[in-house]
């Protein structure tokens, strides 16, 4: 057994997908997982029940050394033994995006979105301002339906705004799409990568097959964003958020196309009024920042979506959206203290963009398993907006070591009820307690999901 098959490694939701896809155009498909909980045995039965060959709990190595190519989920590091042994005996290791392009037809258009902080709102932004514009859109890749979904729909959908994650672009050497976005670059993911130009530089794989028919849509107020795309083939399309803050690497003001004057709270796109800041309903500077490369993003794609009608419907549709759950997301006021949720902030960066777009004095928490940043870079911001910091998890004691001194701060255990009874407390009148971790939640949850669905029952209680 093994030859002419294709290994799957992973058994979640982009495992079994495009393992479905592969025996559905008549391949053969060897699915593995390490793990072997209920869940993992459910998603099993499901794929045996197909006639799809299925291990759990181990990985056959022998038989993965001699499959035509391995499917990594997003998760499974490059250490891992099933993609050591592939990569030792030179088989393809591809993501289940690279695999379910392929089946995807020609006229299936897609917009990718990557970068360290903002893609999932960016994706979905765009998505939003599809389907506005009457397109047949769908939001896939990290942002949670596998692409080998739409790709085994009967009629594959017209658009496709798709986020991708640094793993997931690894391995998508033929990523090529109608435009790219790069959001941002800031260190993440350290607990994973050797360095922080080696994360760079899987993000930078969007780039791979770059032309002189690209089109990308990046930041110019981001410095490192900037450097590393000089020179890339294709035509660039920038958004600021600063227009009177000169930030190119080269010297010369890079012409930004998407602008928002924050002074006078007016928003331009191609030099023509847009919208109003005040009738985004998103919190945050940067939430604008993902409007205006969510805006430009569509506005590139196709000419249609340029005309005066079309960009009024983009305004309507902008200033309907609601924005994404766990990012910054206003869960309610409880005896004068309002409470936000921002679980998906899961490095630093990320936190320090949402501590600074606070306007209420703030209790934060702090905690998560550590990623390997360090936190000093929070202090000026948090000695500005934070009546007091509450570190907690396995993360503790390196916040409280890089943070006490500085800023208000009580270090907590891994009860995350007493550390949230513990900021009701603390909390006054006209306060908020904001939830924005700036690590993963694997020490006390399975996700940041669970982290904010968690947060958000235990703010509510009295």
């Amino acid at each position: 057994m093994g030859r002419g098959e294709i290994a799957v490694i992973g058994l979640g939701r982009s495992g079994r997908a495009v393992a479905e896809l592969i025996a559905r155009y008549g391949g053969r498909a060897y699915v593995s997982d390490a793990g072997s909980g209920a869940g993992v045995r459910a998603a099993a039965d499901e794929l045996v029940a197909q006639g799809i060959a299925v291990d759990v709990g181990h990985h056959d190595l022998e038989r993965i050394s001699r499959s035509l190519a391995v499917v990594a989920s997003p998760g499974v590091p490059p250490t891992a033994p099933p993609l050591v042994t592939a990569a030792q005996v030179g088989i393809p290791i591809l993501s289940e995006v690279e695999a379910a392009l392929a089946f995807l037809p020609n006229t299936t258009r897609y917009i990718a979105v990557t970068g360290t902080n903002g893609k999932t709102t960016v994706t979905a932004l765009i998505h939003h301002l599809l389907t506005a514009l009457g397109a047949k859109a769908v939001a896939a890749g990290n942002i949670g339906t596998p692409v080998s979904v739409l790709a085994m729909q009967n009629m594959p959908p017209e658009w496709i705004a798709l986020e991708m994650s640094s793993f997931q672009l690894h391995d998508t050497p033929s990523l090529a799409p109608t435009v790219g976005v790069l959001t941002n670059l800031a260190p993440d993911h350290l607990d994973r990568y050797a360095s922080i130009d080696e994360y760079y530089g899987d993000k930078m794989r969007l780039f791979a097959t770059a032309t002189a028919r690209s089109r990308w849509v990046t930041n110019a107020d981001d410095p490192e964003v900037q450097r590393r795309v000089r020179g890339i083939p294709g035509t660039h399309h920038r958004f600021t958020v600063d227009a009177n803050t000169d930030r190119s690497v080269t010297g010369e003001h890079p012409s930004c196309e998407g602008v928002a004057d924050l002074t006078h709270g007016e928003v331009t796109i191609f030099g023509t009024s847009f919208m109003r800041r005040a009738d985004i309903p998103l919190l945050g500077d940067h939430n604008v920042a993902n409007v205006l490369a969510a805006v430009l993003a569509v506005a590139v794609a196709d000419p249609a979506h340029r005309t005066p009608d079309a960009r009024a419907l983009m305004a309507a549709a902008i200033a309907t959206f609601g924005g994404m759950p766990h990012r910054l997301q206003v869960i309610g006021e409880v005896d004068g203290v309002q409470w936000i949720n921002d679980s998906k902030a899961t490095n630093v960066s990320s936190a320090r963009v949402a501590v600074a777009g606070m306007i209420r004095p703030i209790v934060v928490l702090l905690g998560g398993r550590h990623k390997g940043e360090s936190y000093e870079t929070l202090i000026p911001l948090l000695q500005q907006h934070a009546r007091l910091v509450i570190a907690y998890g396995e993360a503790a004691a390196q916040i409280e070591g890089d943070l006490a001194g500085h800023v208000p701060l009580e270090r907590l255990g891994s009860s995350f009820e007493e550390v949230v009874s513990r900021a009701r407390a603390v909390a006054q009148p006209g306060d908020a307690v904001l939830l924005s971790p700036a690590c993963s939640s694997f020490d006390m949850f399975s996700n940041y999901e669970e982290r904010g669905t968690t947060f958000q029952r235990l703010a509510v209680e009295t």
